[in-house]
């Protein structure tokens, strides 16, 4: 039986943690494609190599183009620009509108059944370039978010509390943005209310770091951004999917009413399963919490009207 086939487009850090983090639990034969000539296939011919030492079974195929990532059933775009000094938010979001929408029609036209994994920036308004040039049915075109900022939030809640990270439940939802939500409420350790084990005071401030969560990394990396965590939160995803897993997790959905938001990607937890996105779950908010994910939903309509599409 053959393997399943995951591309990746954009070989930088992201899209090449992602083929190493896919190759190494052996979900899937990879295809890492990039518009530079000769690195996506350096990367994959180095972690084809690596195979040997760690065991692992799967092809790694290295493409300037898309012909090899035919018949793909997961395909995550990491493709874009980083924003440079200089840059409005505009610029950013109409270069990489150009180089998604690029992507997509190309993965497209060689794998019509795939399901789309956006990690490129801003994400929100990427996963709406994505749906609208794709023509896919909307729970086959999903951003990478939500997985990340939990992540974050729980990794913190766990450094500071000195306990095991899968003992702590949370969901962060919203735009992946400052304006994120993480839900204090609903945040558990082991069943535990984190409000019973935290201080309000340093609860707010690990809200605030999850936040700026992404901004910490490129402040100590200088030249850069986050990779690891980002990468393994697009390869959870691409997991559920292939693996029929049937995940509640946070990813960036399109909205129609839910949240009282319309014609929207946004942040919101779902099942992710074998049909991609399988239900949107509706969790009751505080007060608090639903004017912040207001908030937040204003900042991500406002930067999805400026794509026009």
């Amino acid at each position: 039986m053959a393997r399943p086939k995951i591309t990746v487009v954009g070989a930088g850090n992201v899209g090449a943690t992602a083929a190493h983090w896919i190759a190494a639990r052996e979900l899937a034969d990879v295809v890492l494609v990039d518009i530079v000539e000769g690195m996506p296939q350096g990367k994959s011919l180095d972690l084809m190599q690596a195979r040997p030492i760690f065991g692992f079974n799967v092809d790694v195929v290295g493409a300037n183009d898309y012909d090899a990532t035919k018949g793909s059933q997961v395909v995550i775009i990491t493709a874009g620009i980083p924003r440079k000094p200089g840059m409005s938010r505009e610029d950013l979001i109409n270069t990489n509108k150009n180089i998604v929408a690029t992507v997509t029609k190309e993965v497209v036209s060689r794998s019509p059944n795939a399901f789309l994994i956006i990690v490129s920036n801003p994400l929100d308004a990427m996963c709406y370039v994505a749906y609208k040039v794709s023509g896919f049915p909307k729970k086959r075109v999903m951003g990478m978010a939500g997985i990340l900022d939990t992540a974050r939030y729980r990794c913190f809640i766990a450094m500071e509390l000195k306990v095991a990270v899968d003992e702590i439940q949370a969901m962060v939802l919203g735009g992946h943005g400052d304006e994120m939500v993480p839900l204090v409420s609903m945040t558990t350790v082991s069943g535990v209310p984190l409000t019973e084990l935290m201080s309000k005071k340093k609860i707010e401030a690990l809200v605030q770091r999850t936040a700026k969560g992404g901004g910490e990394i490129v402040a100590l990396l200088k030249t850069g951004s986050a990779y690891y965590a980002p990468a393994a939160g697009a390869v959870q995803m691409a997991e559920a999917i292939l693996k029929n897993q049937k995940r509640v997790v946070p990813v960036s959905a399109y909205l129609t009413g839910q949240y009282g938001l319309n014609d929207i990607f946004f942040g919101v937890p779902v099942i992710l399963g074998s049909s991609g996105v399988e239900k949107i779950i509706t969790v009751k908010l505080s007060k608090a919490e639903e004017a912040k994910l207001k908030n937040s939903a204003d900042a991500v309509a406002k930067t999805r009207d400026l794509l026009g599409m």
